[in-house]
């Protein structure tokens, strides 16, 4: 099915330039895999692909990663600035070109990250035009969200009717599900949802779904643009 565009799409975000795709894009999946990750890396391992990897440095894209690793917005002006910023912050980054991924997108983007304490997450993220990006990849298992709406990110046993009961607590907030992918790496083996939502959750729905005993972890990522 082909994806669909609004007209704000097709406009493009406000952002600070030249690029929607090679800036806005980029910023917005980096601030996606902070909130991944739970908090500011203080390591990153940045690989662009394909097109990126061969525009990165003309377009920008590379102060625009390390703009979206410091949460700075698609409209902040200290993108320009943002290798300075990044120096201050004391994030250390290494950046990495694959030209000829034939299986990949054009604009991809793999983020290594590392927090403070140890927490790591690899997430890959694909730029497609207007500001407009799809997460693909998170930590291995395949994903597919925007960021632009709520995403909930939950790793549970592969138990009998955990997919029904999770829909039903999101329900019961009066929040409709948009999209939703489910994947594992072995049958019985812990299983990754990804939960694209209209509307946000309670913090009480997210504590009580925490202290499930077959709920191993819980992430939960507002639009990223608020």
């Amino acid at each position: 099915m082909a994806e669909k565009s609004s007209i704000f799409d097709m406009i493009g975000p406000v952002m600070i330039g030249p690029s929607s795709s090679h800036t806005a894009g980029v910023v917005r999946i980096a601030r996606a895999a902070i909130r991944i990750l739970g908090s500011a890396p203080v390591e990153a391992t940045i690989t662009f692909y394909n097109s990126f990897a061969r525009t990165y440095e003309g377009h920008g894209s590379d102060r625009a990663i390390l703009a979206g690793l410091l949460d700075y917005k698609t409209d902040d002006t200290r993108i320009k600035e943002s290798f300075t910023h990044a120096e201050a912050s004391g994030l250390k980054y290494t950046f990495k070109s694959i030209g000829n991924a034939s299986t990949m997108h054009p604009n991809t983007i793999k983020l290594n990250l590392t927090a403070a304490d140890g927490r790591t997450c690899e997430v890959v993220g694909q730029s497609r035009g207007g500001g407009v990006i799809s997460i693909v990849e998170v930590d291995g298992f395949p994903s597919n969200f925007s960021a632009n709406l709520h995403t909930l990110i939950i790793d549970a046993d592969d138990v009998t009717g955990s997919i029904a009961f999770i829909s039903s607590i999101i329900a019961h907030d009066d929040c409709n599900i948009a999209t939703m992918n489910v994947s594992r790496k072995g049958r019985n083996d812990v299983a990754r949802q990804f939960i694209e939502m209209d509307s946000g959750l309670r913090p009480i729905s997210l504590e009580y779904l925490r202290q499930l005993s077959w709920v191993k972890n819980v992430i939960y990522i507002p639009n990223i643009d608020l």
